[in-house]
């Protein structure tokens, strides 16, 4: 532990990335998932990396990009929400009561350079972001995983959709951070030309859609509101990465993209459908 301190201690006094930070208001799936993709082709455009903490006007069910719609059958808790599909992998998300965020990283960027080792990175952040408050946290496994192309990446997830629960949060995969032996974070990664989003939940408590899934208020006897949560994770990642932080809201023309994207896209039964 104190190898780690030290260690952050001296990330601290590195030059800083510049980095915008947008604390986002709860937001429908559609519109959360077009505003991720618009900040990814902002950070891109500008070679700047953008943050960026949220949250879920109503429980809502989230599929990872390869996920058979028809999948959702094995999860009868959670057949009443609304759904999504993210265009990142992974299992389905029943997002509600947690923190969301998502990280824009343009190429050429350090963070950029290795997916693998960014996942890693922001989930340690996550850890000790938890330890600072009390709450003991772990990665599972050892090595981060390793980015898969798209013909491996679809192989992979085909095989593993046979034997693997519906809801990502009763997976285990390397690099998700648990508090005992449960599940409290995972991420998912889409990488572009010009860019990588990586996005991610931090359970704070079991949703009705969701019961078996407790979080961290469950875990830990630990209760903040989201808004604390997210200034804490967001500050974490700031120190951890040697981010600069600076708070702004999602522009003008960024919402309007994002309204087009989510009516044609994250909105569309031809997207959501699709598998």
């Amino acid at each position: 532990m104190k190898e780690e301190a030290g260690a952050r201690k001296q990330d601290a006094i590195q030059p800083k990335t510049p980095c915008r930070l947008i604390m986002d208001d709860p937001a429908s799936g559609p519109w959360n998932m077009a505003v991720d993709e618009v900040l990814l082709a902002s950070a891109v455009r500008e070679r700047r990396l953008t943050l960026r903490l949220y949250g879920w006007s109503q429980p809502t069910v989230s599929l990872g990009y390869f996920q058979p719609h028809a999948a959702r059958s094995q999860h009868p808790e959670s057949l009443e929400c609304p759904v999504v599909r993210r265009a990142s992998g992974g299992g389905a998300i029943v997002h509600d009561r947690e923190i969301t965020y998502s990280l824009a990283v343009p190429a050429g960027l350090p963070l950029a350079a290795a997916p693998a080792a960014l996942y890693r990175q922001v989930h340690l952040a996550f850890v000790r972001a938890l330890a600072d408050v009390g709450i003991v946290a772990r990665l599972h496994g050892t090595q981060p995983p390793r980015p898969l192309n798209r013909s491996e990446f679809r192989s992979t997830t085909s095989q593993r959709s046979r034997i693997e629960p519906f809801l990502c949060f009763e997976r285990r995969a390397v690099g998700d951070i648990l508090v005992g032996r449960e599940k409290v974070a995972g991420s998912a990664q889409r990488r572009r030309q010009g860019g990588v989003l990586q996005h991610g939940s931090l359970l704070l408590a079991a949703s009705p859609a969701a019961p078996r899934l407790r979080g961290i208020h469950c875990l830990s006897g630990l209760r903040r509101s989201p808004a604390e949560w997210a200034d804490l994770f967001a500050r974490s990642l700031a120190l951890d990465l040697a981010l600069e932080l600076e708070p702004e809201a999602v522009r003008s023309g960024e919402r309007a993209g994002a309204e087009r994207l989510a009516g044609e896209r994250y909105a569309s039964p031809a997207w959501t459908l699709r598998k």
